[in-house]
């Protein structure tokens, strides 16, 4: 008898090489890995007979294990708390940074002092860790890290992902955007290789998350609000009145965990540009000409004069405040005092701008201008009766 049931049509991960099933029907397809929950994206280029042809046509050579060989380098305690802190200063280029180390060693301190996170369970990357070729924050480097952050995660594991560096927006081809646009980070070497964009993330940090595993994203870049496209964004005023949007807007095609609990802590929306906290650095700025276009695009100020001791970026320099002051915060009382606290420096730095220049700057930065830190969660809940715990 023959076959009169859809064509059955077969791939490979890209990523791992197990066997994948398209669905029948379309030109092409995303099918996520049912054994590293990785997307591949399957082309069907012709028809033979009742058979569809994909492309690749062929299995990898090689099959990629799931469970990869880590570098020498790398943690090799798996504690039930780790980490990833990112700081990319892009040295040398026309976009330095002056201030992403210092982002790193101030959140690896409040880690490990109030949060009890193991120093040996921290894997940094710098381009201060430039004798370890894995420790330098290029585009492969930091997915294999995220990859090792989430590798086996467990039942009672609480992760963080912290990334402080540039940040841009790049137009959206598949249709899952609110806004029309991706949200992506910039790894050193993104000119070359590409930048991370939200699908990419939240296929490798958010989607491997199992039953009682928790993570926490804090991303210091602009255009940051939904830059793990988790399903819910809170909408808080400054009232405190809140609710949380759902942002998926293809529900065929959910990015959640698998069971576990994604919470991000991003540094302004995805329409806005992030800064550094120094208000010296600000009154500094009134005295050199405007940035370029393509400066304003991203995170910190870059403010020759100063020493990098001196910078920090505004929020995560706020989150490091609230959390410290008030021990037992809650998520929207968190998310209030982050706000309150870059909304005053970003005022009073406008405030202190001299003569015409701070005119024109107080016109042309309104009061709606300054960043404003945002909550996005895989699940909903009650901003101001859940706890904040790493």
């Amino acid at each position: 008898m023959g076959n009169t049931g859809p064509p059955r049509t077969t791939s490979w991960c890209s990523h791992c090489g197990a066997g994948l099933v398209a669905p029948p029907g379309g030109s092409s397809s995303s099918v996520r890995c049912a054994l590293c929950h990785r997307v591949t994206r399957i082309e069907r280029h012709r028809s033979v007979g009742n058979a569809v042809v994909l492309a690749p046509p062929s299995p990898p050579r090689t099959l990629i294990p799931v469970r990869r060989e880590l570098p020498a380098g790398y943690p090799v305690a798996r504690g039930k708390k780790r980490a990833v802190l990112v700081g990319v200063s892009y040295t040398g280029t026309d976009y330095e940074l002056r201030g992403t180390v210092n982002d790193v060693d101030s959140m690896k301190s409040l880690l490990c002092d109030k949060f009890g996170f193991p120093s040996d369970c921290i894997l940094v990357l710098t381009e201060k860790k430039s004798d370890d070729p894995y420790r330098v924050p290029t585009r492969e480097n930091l997915l294999l890290a995220m990859r090792w952050l989430v590798e086996d995660c467990d039942a009672g594991d609480s992760l963080v992902f912290h990334f402080s560096g540039h940040g841009v927006q790049k137009l959206d081809t598949n249709g899952d955007e609110v806004d029309g646009y991706n949200e992506a980070l910039c790894p050193l070497d993104f000119e070359d290789k590409g930048k991370i964009l939200d699908d990419e993330i939240n296929e490798t940090i958010v989607c491997p998350l199992r039953p009682g595993v928790k993570l926490h994203a804090i991303i210091d870049t602009c255009h940051s609000g939904t830059i793990l496209d988790l399903r819910y964004l809170c909408r808080l005023s400054r009232t405190g009145y809140w609710q949380w949007e759902n942002h998926t807007r293809q529900p065929q095609k959910p990015k959640g965990t698998s069971g576990g609990l994604a919470i991000s802590i991003s540094g302004c929306k995805d329409d806005q540009k992030s800064a550094d906290s120094s208000v010296r650095m600000r009154v500094y700025m009134s005295t050199v000409p405007l940035l370029p276009p393509l400066r304003l695009m991203y995170n910190h100020c870059d403010v020759q004069g100063f020493p990098e001791s001196a910078e920090i970026g505004a929020m995560t320099d706020s989150f490091i405040k609230a959390v410290q002051s008030e021990p037992g915060t809650t998520y929207g009382r968190l998310l209030g005092a982050m706000r309150g606290t870059i909304r005053d420096g970003q005022g009073m730095g406008r405030r202190l701008l001299p003569g015409r220049v701070g005119s024109f700057v107080r016109k042309m930065v309104t009061s709606s201008s300054v960043q404003e830190p945002q909550l996005c969660s895989s699940e909903v809940f009650d901003i101001y009766r859940k706890p904040f715990l790493l």
